[in-house]
């Protein structure tokens, strides 16, 4: 009997701490060696890293390909690349970089920026079902999941931080940035962007400037950016950049958010890898070859960048 009761108790007390334990392992274990500090008197913003050399070469390579040329010409495909290769001094391209378009899950970028500015003022309490949720959202794109990160953080707090000065996700005079103004649901409430009115929009500029502040510590905190990239790694959806990616370089290397919605497609990926390169990719495709679109062009940017090309 006294055996028995101490199973029980046993069993009690872990049913107690395994939340915290669950959540504690999400924010502890194995996280990334990123993000890689820079002096703030060499750090500077991206824009000031644009590269025309490279961002000549990134646009000659892709208008090799007529259906790339005819998309980029309407404005259906837009790309952005950062070369990491050296952290305190990296080359940034982009073709149709402030052209904003429709993301689809790739907004949610901005809930998982939105969650952590809660951790940090208080408005948003750290649980194990919040950072369950968020591994649901960002890995593996749950949009149960998602919808009740809004229902907890909310459409106007979510806007508030993209267009907050501190970040300036979302910026109209910028041709936009990353806006989320909706569930991912047919009804609710619907904030669509003030520029070209969508509830899911973002630019691969802004996209790449997102994952350059994580990498380098500059997106809230050092810690909290790490944080935030360890919810990023270790993606689950097996498509786009990530089908082509993960024949060489480990899952654990790569920090990744996608979407897709009919024909709008869209990745983003920081891979940090001593032999697969470390480097940011952000596309965006409106065509319904799109998905394909986006697997072909990830030898073409390693190729670039002259990181070892996936088999």
């Amino acid at each position: 009997m006294r055996r028995r009761i101490m199973k029980f108790m046993v069993a009690g007390l872990l049913a107690l701490l395994s939340p915290l334990l669950f959540a504690a392992n999400l924010v502890l274990a194995e996280l990334p060696p990123l993000p890689v500090l820079i002096s703030e008197g060499a750090w500077r913003s991206l824009s000031a890293h644009e590269d025309g050399s490279l961002e000549d070469r990134l646009a000659q390579v892709l208008k090799q390909n007529s259906l790339w040329q005819a998309l980029i010409s309407k404005e259906k495909m837009a790309v952005g690349v950062v070369d990491l290769t050296d952290p305190a001094a990296p080359r940034f391209a982009q073709v149709n970089g402030s052209t904003m378009m429709y993301a689809g899950s790739l907004a949610k970028l901005a809930i998982l920026l939105s969650a952590y500015c809660g951790f940090e003022d208080g408005t948003l309490v750290e649980t194990y079902e919040i950072y369950r949720d968020m591994i649901e959202m960002m890995r593996r794109s749950d949009n149960a999941a998602t919808n009740r990160m809004i229902e907890r953080i909310g459409l106007r707090r979510i806007e508030g931080v993209v267009v907050d000065p501190s970040y300036r996700f979302y910026d109209p005079d910028q041709g936009g940035g990353i806006w989320l103004g909706r569930r991912f649901a047919n009804s609710g409430e619907v904030e669509p962007d003030p520029l070209k009115g969508l509830v899911h929009g973002a630019t691969v500029t802004e996209v790449c400037r997102f994952y350059y502040l994580l990498a380098t510590g500059k997106l809230i905190s050092a810690e909290r950016s790490r944080q935030m990239l360890h919810i990023l790694s270790f993606p689950d959806i097996h498509d786009k950049f990530v089908s082509v990616m993960e024949r060489s370089i480990p899952l654990a290397h790569l920090y990744r958010k996608s979407g897709t919605w009919h024909v709008w497609y869209s990745d983003s990926v920081l891979v940090w890898d001593e032999t697969g390169g470390k480097y940011i990719l952000a596309a965006m495709v409106e065509n319904e070859q799109g998905e394909e679109i986006l697997r072909q062009l990830v030898p073409v940017i390693q190729h670039l960048l002259n990181v070892k090309e996936s088999p």
